[in-house]
């Protein structure tokens, strides 16, 4: 049986919410700093920009060139366990 440091097939925070509490830390981070920071590609970032999009998580204006995401922090979370916690309560969380 190898030695492996615990978590390094599997992490407690999916990619989603690495994505969110980076964009929650800095609103106009440009997506390939999110991929580079996360360790995903720019591509699995954008699919998941998109899908907290279409979960009205986060919402995009553009700032110049660049975009700047806003999010609702009020917006429960979607696990059945988790419903009485908003995404509010999970980033509080974790950037404490």
């Amino acid at each position: 049986m190898s030695q492996q440091s615990p978590g390094a097939t599997w992490s407690f925070v999916t990619n989603h919410t690495a994505v969110l509490v980076c964009l929650a830390q800095d609103s106009g981070m440009r997506l390939r700093d999110v991929a580079e920071k996360i360790g995903i590609t720019e591509r699995a970032v954008q699919r998941i920009v998109a899908d907290l999009e279409e979960a009205h998580v986060l919402s995009r204006q553009k700032s110049g060139r660049r975009n700047v995401y806003t999010l609702d922090t009020s917006i429960p979370l979607r696990h059945p366990l988790l419903r009485d916690k908003s995404v509010g309560d999970l980033l509080a969380a974790l950037t404490k």
